[in-house]
């Protein structure tokens, strides 16, 4: 008998217009940053259109760690690492009792009348931002195998909780972890995309199993790293919604690839990025590193595009990208929307409805506005437009739009945006005849 997958709660907005807080919501809550008024950032979401907030909820710190997390203490990377990364370019150390940070976000989140899909970020960065390494240790002494079924008691006895706090209505519906194949979640399986994709099934269905056993009422799933379009065998038939992230890349890949900023630290041509991207007096990558050694495996971001990020000329960068953006421009649209077409088709064919939680371009500089500028936004609009034409249930206006992100302040774009997906609307289209209006 074929999989009969859950709902989603019928309580739920039609169309779930999604702004990215990941760990940010509990990182950044010292004086002055994004989230140290959750009240406050609710209601500048709802200004801007959003219904739905997606976020790591600390599930195995909370409850599979054993750790007391009624004081736990957070901040930056230490010595100024990541301090121009976004995600990473925390400010401000706080402390936070942990379990009383998640109630106090979905207390708001009932009062602003928004939604929220539970995730965890655990084996990618949250630990990262940890004042000592013992959640980074709890959750690295599990073995790989079972990790995602770890994740997914974890998630079971979160949800448990928010329900004996009568706050589970808020739940939109539940990841295992976000982008499942890239990080530590996959330790042990093979480099190549495709085969990991398919090689981690089997994790993935443990954990789905574990996650239904405990709650066959509630609809979970697991996220991809972009849409895994050569390896959609790969993707669990268990899950009860497909989530991906399209992040197409394309000029930005292209600068990534040009200047070595995945590959090892040994490999960075320092001479060349000296002379065309850092800014004057950058350190050598070698003398670049955090406050602790266990920071490196906390999180999985490559170690020359965080010092890139971190000692980059943001304007130099940018350059760099218009300028060659022509060369990419029709290629980005094309995997855009060949991706968003392959993620409708899978989900139909399987009856579950599609979400995009993350996505477009890709990790741009923190003070780079390639992402936040005209091409960007124009990206923005198309993406949301397909998103709607391929019948997404939620999508995001991009990965930017949040508050610890400059496109925060972009208002006019994220109503616009989040208005035409709520309504079935097309925004491109509608520029375009406004533009032949105008020009007649």
């Amino acid at each position: 008998m074929s999989y009969q997958p859950i709902p989603l709660p019928a309580h739920l907005p039609d169309k779930l217009t999604i702004t990215l807080w990941d760990f940010s919501w509990y990182v950044r809550t010292g004086p002055g940053e994004p989230f140290a008024d959750l009240d406050a950032a609710f209601a500048e979401a709802v200004e801007r259109g959003y219904n739905t907030v997606r976020i790591c909820a600390m599930p195995y710190l909370l409850f599979g760690s054993g750790l007391d997390t009624s004081a736990v203490r957070l901040g930056p990377l230490g010595n100024g690492y990541g301090r121009r990364v976004r995600w990473y370019d925390v400010e401000q150390p706080t402390t936070i009792d942990a379990r009383a940070q998640l109630l106090d976000l979905f207390r708001a989140a009932a009062r602003h009348d928004c939604f929220v899909i539970l995730s965890s970020w655990e084996y990618q960065q949250s630990s990262s931002f940890a004042a000592d390494p013992a959640w980074c240790d709890a959750l690295m002494a599990i073995d790989p195998e079972r990790r995602a079924e770890a994740q997914a008691l974890a998630l079971a006895d979160l949800v448990d909780f928010l329900d004996e706090q009568g706050l589970a209505d808020r739940i939109a519906f539940t990841e295992i972890h976000n982008e499942v194949q890239i990080g530590h979640l996959a330790d042990g399986l093979p480099a190549d995309p495709d085969e990991r994709v398919v090689a981690l099934r089997p994790r993935l269905e443990r954990g789905l199993g574990a996650f239904h056993d405990r709650h066959p009422d509630r609809p979970v799933t697991v996220n991809y790293a972009r849409v895994p379009v050569g390896a959609m065998r790969g993707i669990p038939e268990t899950i009860d919604v497909l989530v991906t992230h399209p992040y197409v890349y394309g000029v930005l890949g292209a600068f990534i690839a040009e200047y070595g900023l995945r590959g090892p630290a040994s490999e960075f041509d320092q001479d060349r990025a000296d002379r065309e991207i850092l800014l004057p007096g950058a350190p050598r990558i070698g003398d670049w590193a955090p406050d602790a050694g266990w920071r490196l495996t906390a999180t999985i971001v490559a170690e020359p595009e965080i010092y890139v990020h971190d000692w980059g000329d943001a304007e130099a960068i940018d350059r760099w990208l218009y300028r060659h953006y022509p060369a990419w421009e029709q290629e980005m649209i094309t995997t855009l929307r060949l991706w968003l077409a392959v993620a409708r088709d899978w989900a139909a064919a399987h009856r579950v409805p599609v979400v995009f939680g993350e996505g477009w371009i890709g990790y741009t500089p923190r003070d780079g506005r390639f992402e936040e500028g005209p091409v960007g936004a124009e990206f923005c609009r198309l993406a949301v437009d397909e998103s709607t034409r391929i019948g997404a249930r939620g999508t995001i206006v991009c990965s930017n739009a949040a508050p610890q992100h400059a496109m925060w302040a972009d208002i006019a774009l994220q109503r616009a945006c989040n208005q035409a997906f709520a309504t079935g609307s097309l925004l491109a289209e509608a520029a375009l005849r406004q533009a032949q209006g105008a020009s007649a």
